[in-house]
């Protein structure tokens, strides 16, 4: 297995870090030729707008959208779950328009806001996930066809999985806990 992480800005190394310490094969990706031979993609948090720039200005965006249009699995944190929401509310943020899902950015306000929240992921088992939110996003809406697959105390959804597209507005790559990436993993082996 050969795990892409877009590598323009944000938490690149850090997802990278995570998916060598399990093993897998991973490369850092800043070009649309890298895609090809991948079999799955992570894209990072960090500041989507621009993100957004680079993926325009290297040719990326287009390439981004025809995998997602072949099922091509894809686990957006952060930033990374703000491009891949079909709408982002109040701004005019582009995505790839991928995910049934409408998302606010910075939803909990500034960086000095930034907490980190025991989280009930179902899927992951029923040992709390620690969630690290940075600026974060939330979903404030989804589909019919996308599973809510964790939300805060309050209500609020913060990861959520469409087929073979996930999404976190929180960091696990920051964690010490592997369990959201195996199961990002799973999902491209086809156990999830």
């Amino acid at each position: 297995m050969k795990i892409g992480v877009l590598a323009l800005q944000g938490a690149f190394a850090e997802h990278i870090a995570k998916l060598n310490n399990l093993g897998v094969e991973t490369i850092p990706v800043r070009l649309p030729r890298q895609f090809a031979g991948l079999d799955g993609l992570i894209i990072p948090g960090g500041e989507s707008t621009s993100i957004n720039n680079l993926m325009v200005s290297y040719r990326m965006k287009s390439e981004l959208q025809k995998l997602v249009e072949k099922n091509f699995p894809i686990f957006g944190t952060c930033a990374g779950m703000i491009l891949l929401a079909k709408k982002v509310s109040g701004n005019s943020v582009e995505t790839i328009e991928a995910m049934d899902i409408e998302v606010r950015r910075n939803a909990f306000g500034r960086q000095t806001e930034s907490f980190e929240a025991e989280l009930s992921i179902p899927v992951l088992g029923e040992k709390p996930f620690p969630g690290v939110f940075i600026r974060a996003p939330l979903i404030e809406k989804v589909g019919d066809s996308v599973e809510v697959l964790s939300r805060l105390p309050d209500g609020t959804t913060v990861a959520a999985r469409q087929g073979k597209l996930l999404v976190s507005a929180f960091h696990p790559e920051l964690t010490g806990d592997d369990r959201f990436h195996n199961y990002f993993l799973e999902i491209i082996s086809g156990k999830q």
